[in-house]
Parts: structure tokens; sequence; C-alpha cells
């Protein structure tokens, strides 16, 4: 029996992710490209010579990420492994050295064990293959779990845009491979998230839930990729909501009262922007009772887990210097700053 839940707009479930990066391609001709047999888009332009190329990718599902921020001032490579799955490391090797402009590589890498694996094999083949300079930075911004499945410390979540948009605007500002790593590593110092789900997410290959949830149920503290969260309670208040998550991820960070902060409401994919407005209001105001100074908020979808209800909320402490990068101007499918 087909119930309701199972209905998506796919042809196969095995060519979602290559049907996908094809129409990506075809809405985007001047602004991404692909590499030939292979899951990897990359920036039209790429390599961009003199430039440190930044480039990330990880499981499909999350879209707009990771192809969604290709181009001038963000990512200049995105490799997409199939749904929730991490790129294999020959197709991140190949990326690599795709990219690389001649002032080395900065790879951008979620905490979970296949995506470090795959990320850290494929820096080690691209410089035994072309001599390219390779750097890492792993993010790990989500409070809720120290420990998952998946990881062995926390993962990486939502907080990944803005580490794509800092290192990406130094790199675009020409800096060189140590300083675009050094300010990718400051946002991961300051920046914290969690989330929740409302609904599981159905995956193509299984086309139901891949958990369970009550009617009146939801998780808090949930990844991105269908795995539940640390906690399921009853179904609360947006504003409730909010509140939990926000104090989790003020309680990590402990900015100093006065400081500056930007914020993402991120959606998980099956959330009207409606709902992610009334959970930015509540997140406003609280960062407004404990004295804190929002900078930017940014409210979308921008790290999905494919049809997902739910949202999650991150928090970057900000300095000078990383302002002024969030400022820098980029172009890409996802993601505009003017």
């Amino acid at each position: 029996m087909v119930t309701r839940h199972m209905k998506k707009l796919i042809n196969e479930p095995s060519a979602v992710v290559d049907e996908m990066l094809d129409g990506m391609v075809a809405a985007h001709p001047d602004e991404v490209r692909r590499l030939e047999d292979s899951n990897v888009l990359v920036r039209r332009d790429a390599p961009v010579e003199g430039k440190v190329a930044v480039v990330s990718g990880g499981g499909s599902g999350h879209e707009p990420t990771h192809a969604g921020y290709l181009g001038p001032g963000m990512l200049d490579g995105a490799a997409a492994g199939e749904v929730f799955t991490s790129p294999t490391a020959d197709e991140v090797s190949e990326m690599v050295q795709a990219c690389d402009g001649g002032e080395g590589v900065l790879m951008v890498i979620k905490n979970y064990e296949g995506d470090v694996m795959n990320f850290e094999t494929a820096g080690e083949l691209a410089e035994m293959e072309s001599d390219v300079d390779v750097a890492k930075v792993v993010v790990n911004d989500d409070v809720a779990v120290e420990d998952s499945l998946y990881t062995s410390g926390r993962r990486g979540v939502c907080g990944t845009i803005f580490v794509h948009k800092v290192a990406g605007a130094m790199a675009d500002e020409g800096g060189d491979l140590d300083d675009v790593q050094r300010v990718a590593q400051k946002v991961i110092d300051n920046v914290a998230t969690m989330g929740t789900a409302l609904t599981s997410c159905i995956t193509p290959e299984k086309g139901e839930p891949t958990f369970d949830l009550g009617e009146d149920e939801i998780e808090l503290g949930i990844g991105i990729h269908g795995e539940p969260g640390v906690e399921r309670v009853e179904m609360m208040s947006a504003d409730e909501i909010t509140e939990r998550l926000t104090e989790n991820v003020l309680d990590d960070l402990d900015p100093d009262e006065g400081a500056e902060v930007a914020t993402i409401v991120n959606g998980m994919g099956g959330t009207p922007l409606s709902e992610l407005y009334i959970v930015n209001r509540k997140l406003q105001s609280m960062l407004d009772d404990r004295g804190l100074e929002t900078w930017d908020a940014w409210v979308g979808d921008y790290m999905t887990s494919l049809d997902m209800q739910g949202c999650s909320v991150t928090v970057l402490v900000l300095d000078d210097e990383l302002k002024e990068l969030l400022a820098h101007p980029v172009e890409t499918p996802a993601l505009t700053v003017t």
C-alpha cells in the first residue's frame, strides 16, 4: 500500500542525486559546472588562479548545502554523496585538484566519521597526485550531543554555512591558506547550533519515515541525517521550543554581555517560512534580554534534512574581522550578499 508520506517528485530513487545535479547545472549554467563522470560541482571558472580554493561536500539531502554555495566569495567546489552518505575519497580528491589555483585548498568537513575519513584520505591523495597544498577544518557546532552513532565529538550542522561564508570571503580577499584556515577555525570556535524535528524525514530509497514520532511528540537535538534527537518531548509552542534550543546554544557559547552575534534560523526542508519567522521573533527577543546585539539575522532553508519539518537555531559570536568577512559580497545560487 502506498501511503501519502511516500509521494515524492522523483523518478528512480537511485537516480536522485545524478538528476538533481544535472538540474542544478541547467538552472545555473553561468555559475556552476559538473566534473565529468562525477557527482562534483565546481564554480564555472574553477580553478581560480592565484586564489586559495575552499571546498566542501557531504551527503545529499541537505540542499541548498553544499553546491548552492558555489561561487565568488564562497565555495569553489562541492562534492555530493548519495543521500545522507559521504562522497567517496576519489571524488573529493578529484574536486580538490580541479579547484586548486596554485595557492592551496581548504577542505571544510562536517564532523561525521565517514566525511572526516574520506576527506582526509582525499587530501592525502591529492597531495600525492598533484602536489597541491591541502588544509582542513572540521565543523562541530551541534551542542546537542557530545558523541553519536556517526561521530566522535559533536556533529557538524548549520554553523557550517558561516564557515563557508567567512573562509570564502578571506580567500576572495587574497588571504593565504593559513589565513583562510584560521578564520574558518575562528568561526568553528565561536558558533553553536541546536535543532528540533516535528516530523521525521523520508529518504528516497526507504520511502518511509526514518524514525517514528507520535502525533503530539517532537524530537529535540536532532542531527541532519534523519537521526532522532537526544530527547523526545510533547509538542510545545514555538516560543517554548525556541527557548529550549536557544538556551542550550547560549549556555555553550557563554557570550559576554554586549557581544555582537549573527544568527540563523534554519528550516529543515518541510517548514513554512512563516513558522521560521515566528521562531526568529522569539530568538531575537531572547538575545535582546541577554544584552546581546544582533548584527545580522538569516532566516530560511540553509541546511535541510530532505522534507523534515523542524528547524535549527545557530548563533555566531562576532568580532570585527568576522563581521567584515560576513559582509563581503558573495554570489551563489543559494546566497547573495551585495
